[in-house]
């Protein structure tokens, strides 16, 4: 009996080894990282849509008011501390941005999704400098799957004039090893028009 204990835990083991080496998935490295364990919970998933939104705001209005370094500034401490770059490559499609630079797996690519001016991203025009003032999230769905979730709805978003943008998101969070909430899926468009 003990020995058959102990080919199940050895068994149980070799997952979580398996865990921290990357693997080749085409050309695109692709990392899976162990995190402590702990449910996710709606609340939480709900405050990192709320700190995303109001991150969005407020590199808007640092742009206003302070110009294009202190936005940059301030998008790069959103997108280290909101999204899992520094886990691996994030499944990030943006709203506006078409093919070839359609999907931003990697950290500079959102960087100049949300801010602009990256002469690798051409097209690129700052979606975060686009004077945003409030937000306004409605899930459709929250899916929880124990370390994981994801949320799917719209995110409607007013601009200083008064312009309302209505965007359907769905984003992917786990749980970095601090235990802390990140966006490893981030995907955005416009709703289908007739």
């Amino acid at each position: 009996m003990k020995n058959f204990r102990l080919k199940i835990a050895a068994a149980t083991l070799l997952p979580l080894s398996l865990m921290a080496a990357p693997a080749a998935a085409g050309t695109q490295t692709v990392y899976a990282v162990s995190a402590p364990y702990a449910p996710i919970t709606v609340a939480e998933v709900e405050a990192a849509q709320k700190a995303w939104g109001d991150a969005l705001v407020a590199i808007s209005t640092e742009y206003d008011r302070k110009g294009y370094a202190a936005a940059k500034r301030l998008a790069e401490t959103v997108l280290d501390t909101a999204y899992g770059y520094n886990m691996g490559p994030v499944l990030f499609k943006p709203t506006l941005t078409v093919a070839p630079q359609t999907f931003r797996t990697q950290r500079d690519g959102a960087l100049a999704y949300f801010i602009g001016g990256d002469k690798n991203y051409p097209k690129d025009t700052g979606f975060a400098l686009k004077g945003w003032r409030s937000y306004k999230i409605e899930n459709a769905s929250v899916l929880i799957t124990g370390n994981s979730a994801t949320s799917m709805g719209n995110v409607m978003l007013t601009d200083a004039k008064g312009n309302v943008t209505t965007v359907d998101k769905t984003w992917g969070y786990v749980r970095d090893g601090e235990g802390k909430l990140r966006i490893v899926l981030h995907h955005s468009s416009l709703p289908h028009k007739d």
